[in-house]
């Protein structure tokens, strides 16, 4: 990187669309005499009105239609979706049913996951433009990430009946319960994707990190039994530990004047606070397989990660852990029958909330007499990293106004592609504005 002598009285920087995340936005940055004294980070992604979409529609119809939010996160919104439907009918699906929801969620983080870490993030630590360039210096690196992301995908298609918006799923359950002898099958791709996936560890571990860490507050589910994706109760990093049913009386979402996407805030604390692989991992590190924490402990990686770059690695950590509960799952797995479970439309109230990729994915339903949807709410995991997205933006751009602008314009995007920002969720980036006058 280049670093100047003295910054400019008046400087602009500008990225017009960033590149390897979704989305359309805009960073502005006011400095001067070398103090930062504003930072705007500005989304300007139309609103989709999915839970205006929901009003009138019989509950069955939510899993699918909120499916349609993304094509990279679907089962987040399906099981969410679902687990809401069945809070609000009273309805307990089996222990085999959840037990296949969770495989299909691994197969999710798996195909999420990578794609973010090698084709998308990786790049950054390479010094790369993008994938295709990775492509041509680094082809066996593609070739696994490919392979390990066709894995992933080949769970969704053998449980859900498609990788992109699986059509096998519905409030109760499955329209029909998987194959056992593909799932079977699954079971020993599943290893030789485990193995993969402990490669890319190894890779990212080798990686060198910008330095940036901050006191983090997070917030994730954490359940005593296992690594929380499906189910569990709600914890932070200080002290709170509530119900899922209890998220909206602590959190809220909030329009800025500056934004077009909803920030997500904790009630009573102003401070941001951040969900997703860092929050997980740092809330849950004892929940991992032993083979996960034996890969994050060769990564070097400490209980608590506090390093926003290193989520690379995190991430990747997940994916092992991934592998290791879809495997464990595929070779436990029996049919069911029913493969789901009916209840009677009735008027009432649910909650459902699970770990997407990037963070907690939060859904509440009414429901009348007919079992017609009259309120609806979802609360995305960017968009709830939407402030502490702006926060780590501020700390990186004070540390570094000496980068060329080039150099800084590129440490901004990146920054912003810790987090995987989805587009179809709630946000993207990016023009950034330096003002230094």
């Amino acid at each position: 990187m280049t670093t100047l002598e003295s910054p400019p009285s008046t400087r602009t920087i500008k990225v017009d669309a960033l590149a390897r995340v979704e989305g359309e936005g805009a960073l502005h940055v006011r400095v001067r005499n070398g103090v930062v004294q504003e930072i705007k980070f500005r989304i300007f992604e139309p609103p989709r009105f999915f839970e205006a979409l929901l009003n009138g529609r019989p509950y069955g119809d939510a899993p699918d239609i909120t499916s349609r939010i993304c094509g990279i996160c679907p089962v987040a919104y399906i099981v969410g979706a679902s687990q809401a439907m069945e809070d609000a009918l009273g309805l307990t699906v089996p222990e085999p049913v959840r037990m296949a929801r969770r495989l299909l969620y691994c197969g999710e983080w798996i195909q999420s996951h990578v794609l973010h870490t090698y084709l998308l993030h990786a790049p950054d630590f390479l010094g790369l433009e993008d994938s295709i360039q990775l492509s041509k210096t680094h082809p066996g690196v593609v070739e696994k990430a490919l392979a390990l992301k066709k894995t992933g995908n080949r769970i969704l298609e053998v449980l859900g009946g498609r990788a992109v918006h699986p059509v096998n799923t519905r409030v109760g359950g499955f329209y029909k319960a998987p194959d056992k002898a593909a799932v079977q099958v699954l079971a020993e791709e599943l290893k030789r994707a485990r193995e993969l996936a402990l490669d890319a560890v190894r890779l990212f571990a080798g990686f060198r990190f910008p330095e940036f860490e901050d006191d983090y507050l997070f917030v994730a589910m954490t359940h005593p039994d296992e690594y929380a994706i499906d189910r569990g109760r709600i914890v932070s990093s200080r002290g709170m530990d509530i119900p899922v049913s209890a998220f909206e009386e602590h959190f809220a979402e909030e329009h800025v004047a500056h934004s077009n996407a909803l920030h997500g805030v904790m009630r009573g604390s102003d401070v941001p606070y951040l969900v997703g692989p860092l929050a997980r991992y740092a809330l849950n590190h004892d929940q991992l397989s032993p083979l996960a924490k034996e890969a994050a402990r060769e990564a070097g990686l400490p209980p608590v990660v506090r390093n926003p770059f290193m989520s690379l690695i995190v991430r990747a950590v997940e994916v092992v852990y991934a592998c290791d509960e879809a495997v464990r799952l595929a070779e436990a797995y029996e049919p069911f029958e029913p493969a789901f479970v009916a209840a009677p439309p009735r008027a009432g109230r649910g909650t459902g909330c699970t770990e997407a990729p990037r963070g907690l994915c939060f859904h509440r339903y009414e429901l009348d007499g007919e079992g017609r949807i009259t309120g609806a709410s979802i609360v995305p995991p960017t968009s709830q990293n939407q402030a502490r997205i702006e926060a780590d933006l501020l700390g990186v751009v004070k540390a570094n106004l000496l980068l060329a602008d080039d150099d800084l314009r590129r440490l901004c995007e990146q920054t912003i592609r810790n987090y995987d920002p989805c587009i179809s969720c709630a946000t993207h980036f990016l023009q950034l504005t330096v003002d230094r006058g």
